[in-house]
């Protein structure tokens, strides 16, 4: 491989390509991974808000349409955005779709060095990182449905411990 060029994997079917003379050429400057049913219409919506009010083009899955080829186009958004907001709630573990961000936003996070902000809204971080209480029970459910991809269960635990080891941001009774 030359030197003045680089393609990452960054998945079974996409890659990212650049010059490593360059800087990458981000699509949007932060892309939110949420589970929508506890936090979209409180936390996100004011999140988004606050963001494109100072010019910040943020990616967000309602801004993804909607079909069967959702994951390609959510995979792309993920490679070309320059930081990730995860937002852990107490159902995020519950969705097979935030799981499989999260792993695809740890690959870039370790390929590319993108910056990952984790905060953790009405959820502990030590439940996120070890599947505890609530969010926990939420955990179970989703490995209930995939008891036999082993290999799939495992790589989830690794990366809800490693993105919830990150920092942590506390405000109030409230962990950021």
């Amino acid at each position: 491989m030359s030197t003045s060029s680089m393609t990452f994997q960054l998945g079974a079917s996409s890659s990212l390509s650049f010059s490593s003379s360059s800087i990458p050429r981000w699509s949007h400057d932060v892309f939110l991974s949420f589970r929508g049913e506890d936090v979209r219409q409180n936390l996100i919506s004011h999140l988004y808000h606050a963001l494109h009010q100072r010019g910040i083009n943020i990616c967000i899955d309602n801004n993804i349409e909607r079909g069967d080829e959702i994951l390609p186009k959510l995979f792309k958004a993920i490679e070309g955005s320059m930081i990730y907001i995860v937002v852990f709630s107490k159902n995020y573990s519950d969705s097979r779709w935030c799981l499989d961000e999260l792993l695809k936003i740890l690959e870039c996070k370790e390929m590319v060095k993108q910056f990952v902000l984790p905060l953790f809204y009405d959820v502990d971080p030590s439940h996120v990182r070890h599947q505890k209480e609530s969010f926990g029970e939420a955990f179970s459910r989703v490995e209930y449905k995939f008891k036999a991809d082993k290999v799939k269960l495992t790589k989830w635990k690794v990366a809800l411990e490693k993105v919830s080891n990150l920092s942590e941001f506390e405000f109030g009774d409230r962990y950021f």
